[in-house]
C-alpha cells in the first residue's frame, strides 16, 4: 500500500490529517505539485483526472477523491471514530462534512484558483471575477457557521470528526487564497484554534 501525497495542498493533506489523527502510517510518495508532478504519467496512469491523493492498494487497487480514502481507513480501523458514532451520528457528521465541502472549501478553493498569479498556468481559463465572487460565499457560510458553534465544540456536535478536518484545512486555506478571517466570527476563531493546537494539524 502506497498514499500518492501532494504535500501542503489542502486534499492531499486532509487524509495526512485524518490519518494522524487515526495513528495509522502508511507509506509516503511525495508528488511535487509545484513542478506539475501531478500531471506526470506517474499519477495520470493511476488517476486520469490528475490530482492527488492517490491511495494504491498492495492488489493495485486504485482509490481517488480523499473522503473516499479517509472512509476506507475509518472502516478499517473504526477506532477513533472520526465519520461518527451511531445512524444521528454519522448522518450529522455526512450533513457538515458536505456543508464544509461543498459551501466552504470549494469556495475558497475557487478564489485561489482563480486570483492568484501561481495558478494561471494550472487553471485555464483563469477567471478572476469567478474568484472574487467565492470570497462573499466563504463569508456567508462562516458566519452561519459561526452562529453553529456557539452551542457546541466541533462541526457536527461534542466530537471531533472528518468534518472538522475539512474545516480546518479551508480555514488554514483562505491565507492564499487571500480572504481574510472577520475577527467577530470568535466561535470559528476559537473552534480553528483548538483544531490547530491539535498534533495532526501538522501532518
Amino acid at each position: 500500500m502506497k498514499l500518492y501525497d501532494g504535500g501542503r495542498a489542502p486534499n492531499p493533506r486532509r487524509v495526512r490529517v485524518f490519518l494522524a489523527e487515526k495513528g495509522i502510517e502508511v507509506p509516503l510518495v511525495p508528488v511535487d505539485m509545484g513542478a506539475l508532478g501531478h500531471r506526470s504519467e506517474e499519477v495520470a496512469s493511476r488517476n486520469p483526472l490528475k490530482r492527488l491523493p492517490v491511495l494504491e492498494l498492495d492488489d493495485g487497487t486504485i482509490i481517488t477523491e480523499s473522503v473516499a480514502i479517509c472512509r476506507y481507513f475509518e472502516e478499517l480501523h473504526p477506532e477513533p471514530p472520526l465519520f461518527g458514532k451511531g445512524v444521528l451520528g454519522k448522518t450529522l457528521v455526512e450533513m457538515w462534512q458536505r456543508r464544509m465541502e461543498l459551501n466552504f472549501m470549494f469556495c475558497v478553493a475557487q478564489a485561489f484558483r482563480h486570483i492568484h498569479p501561481a495558478m494561471k498556468d494550472w487553471e485555464v481559463p483563469q477567471i478572476p471575477e469567478w474568484g472574487e465572487a467565492n470570497k462573499p460565499r466563504t463569508l456567508e457560510f462562516l458566519a452561519l457557521f459561526d452562529r453553529e458553534l456557539a452551542s457546541r465544540e466541533f462541526a457536527a456536535g461534542d466530537e471531533y470528526s472528518i468534518a472538522d478536518i475539512t474545516g480546518l484545512i479551508g480555514v488554514d486555506f483562505m491565507k492564499p487564497a487571500r480572504i481574510a478571517m472577520p475577527p467577530e466570527f470568535t466561535n470559528v476563531i476559537r473552534w480553528h484554534a483548538a483544531l490547530a493546537a491539535r498534533p495532526s494539524a501538522e501532518a
